[in-house]
């Protein structure tokens, strides 16, 4: 067995260097003219990776930072809601950010949402409740994509989790380890501050915007959304496309996985269980072949 372990191993060792090598020179320098853009290459999507943000919620030991949340949730409400629902979140779901109930039920008054029947049999409009969801902007998914050039724009409720990127080997491989979870967040804040000019020889489709970390295109219609100064932040926080593209990309998170900081508390505890029990059993075996013989 010995040898065995011993003539794989240095295989091993090999083909792990051989990739990171690959990796390594496979990945564009700094500067470098990405692959869509290179004479009869292949585009590969998105042409740059997203970048690796310092996220309170990451590890396993991670939590949201309700201060960030409620800045979060103010970018989306005086931006991104007006052309981007969050139709699974409910109103209600605001009090974890740390708001009170009056509060909750003022912020969705905020909102008119459609009900009935009524007794005629009408449809009819009221203002929302807390046990309502973020409404539509738009009445249905074909004004959506009529009032945006023939593409109606993604729902938000689970978008950070749906968009993440996946990373090839052998990051993944470190992802396993290091528990990176945050592909989502990752990827959206790349995308909001990625809007750049496009490169020498690259021709944009009319009503499209360059974007290099679009997972889809190079190009894409949604034009840049945020700008300096743009939302107003009652804590001091710095008002700067970097900041409140943190700050929303956070908040999607949350609304996309709500019970993060429950799930990783239950999954700590059963891990320190299965240790615990582990010993325990190791223990009882030792005990019981105590007086064996072998």
């Amino acid at each position: 067995m010995k040898k065995l372990v011993a003539s794989i191993l240095p295989l091993a060792v090999a083909a792990f260097l051989g990739s990171a090598a690959f990796a390594q020179e496979a990945t564009p320098g700094e500067g470098a003219a990405p692959a869509e853009h290179e004479e009869g290459a292949t585009p590969h999507y998105p042409l740059k990776h997203p970048r690796e943000q310092d996220w309170s919620f990451a590890g396993p030991f991670g939590h949201y930072d309700k201060g960030q949340l409620q800045r979060g949730l103010k970018v989306y409400t005086e931006v991104c809601s007006a052309c981007h629902s969050m139709s699974l979140v409910p109103f209600r779901m605001l009090g974890e950010l740390g708001y009170s109930e009056a509060q909750v039920k003022a912020f969705a008054a905020n909102y008119e949402v459609q009900d009935g029947p009524d007794s005629a049999g009408e449809m009819f409009t009221r203002k929302a409740i807390a046990s309502d969801y973020f409404p539509s902007p738009y009445a249905n998914a074909q004004a959506a994509a009529a009032s945006n050039n023939g593409a109606a724009p993604p729902d938000f409720s689970l978008i950070a989790k749906a968009r993440g990127i996946t990373r090839g080997f052998p990051q993944f491989v470190f992802d396993i380890f290091t528990q990176y979870q945050e592909g989502g967040p990752d990827y959206i804040y790349s995308l909001l501050t990625g809007y750049e000019e496009p490169p020498a020889g690259f021709q944009v489709p009319e009503g499209a915007h360059y974007n290099p970390y679009f997972n889809a295109a190079a190009a894409f219609a949604m034009p840049k959304p945020l700008s300096d100064d743009q939302v107003t932040y009652d804590d001091g926080t710095p008002q700067t496309v970097d900041q409140y593209s943190k700050d929303v990309s956070a908040f999607l998170m949350w609304a996309a996985e709500p019970h993060l900081e429950e799930r990783k508390r239950t999954g700590f505890m059963v891990i320190v269980f299965l240790l615990i029990f582990s010993g325990l059993i190791f223990l009882t075996k030792r005990s019981v072949y105590a007086n064996k013989e072998h």
